[in-house]
């Protein structure tokens, strides 16, 4: 059995910027355990899964459909953004070049993707309000940084002084793994950059001990730089030795995540089944 494989560079305006995804179009589900050592084998920080299935039941019928799931080399997870925006490249690029827009199937409901003239991709994502929670020291200790507040969504989302404190973050993360959290997102404003907020995201727990651009974690933390900067159109940067660029814009319970992406490599696994 032959699986197409795409490797793509997402929230990224040129090669090796933003977070790298692998694309393995599916015929049809495979057993879940094949899934996630592909995923293992790929050593990503997410591998996207499609299916094409029927539009008739989905929320436009005249737009291609898809059952998309993601694993890291650890586990299936509920959201990610960028692995999306990647998915969403290749079937633009090689399968339906004459759509602006497509729709997911997802365990977070249904999601949608959509493409400018310009190339510039827009998700449409679910929104996830933080809630404040006490700093703990031990956590603030692993991270290496005086953290101002705390805040708990799907993420533990510490915030601290600058933009340069986010950047020269080291933390530990054997100890940062050791926490019942997907992952912690350490976030600043970006005053003395040209971006609104930025960030960094460890989810070692997931298997992945920093990922390069979150977009399921700019749905936790859209909401929360919104009511502080007095604003529902951002552009953030996420600090990772990559590093990638993300523009936001809030609406309601939703959020557009948008951002380009650039092809690295595409090639085909051989599996014997």
């Amino acid at each position: 059995m032959s699986i197409p494989l795409i490797q793509i560079d997402a929230f990224a305006e040129v090669l090796f910027e933003g977070n790298p995804a692998a694309v393995m179009p599916l015929d049809r589900w495979l057993p879940d355990e094949v899934l996630q050592r592909l995923a293992l084998e790929n050593n990503l920080s997410e591998t996207a899964f499609l299916v094409e299935r029927v539009a008739d039941d989905a929320p436009d019928s005249s737009r291609p459909a898809y059952d998309l799931r993601w694993f890291t080399p650890a586990t299936e997870v509920d959201l990610c953004g960028h692995a999306t925006l990647a998915a969403s490249s290749y079937l633009f690029d090689d399968v339906h070049p004459d759509v602006d827009a497509l729709q997911f199937s997802t365990r977070s409901g249904w999601l949608s993707v959509s493409r400018s003239a310009d190339g510039l991709l827009t998700m449409d994502l679910p929104t996830e309000t933080p809630a404040p929670v006490d700093v703990d020291p031990s956590i603030a200790r692993a991270l290496g940084a005086e953290v101002l507040e705390a805040h708990r969504a799907t993420d533990l989302i510490y915030t601290v002084a600058d933009a340069e404190t986010v950047r020269a973050l080291t933390p530990d993360l054997t100890f940062l793994a050791s926490l019942p959290v997907r992952g912690i997102a350490v976030t600043a404003p970006g005053d003395g950059t040209e971006f609104d907020f930025v960030s960094r995201w460890f989810g070692a727990q997931a298997g992945v001990p920093e990922d390069p651009v979150t977009g399921s974690s700019h749905c936790q933390l859209a909401p929360l730089w919104a009511q502080r900067l007095g604003t529902h159109e951002m552009t953030a940067r996420q600090m990772s030795p990559r590093g990638g660029t993300v523009a936001i814009r809030l609406q309601g319970d939703r959020v557009l995540l948008s951002g380009r992406c650039v092809r690295y490599l595409e090639g085909s696994v051989t599996l014997p089944l």
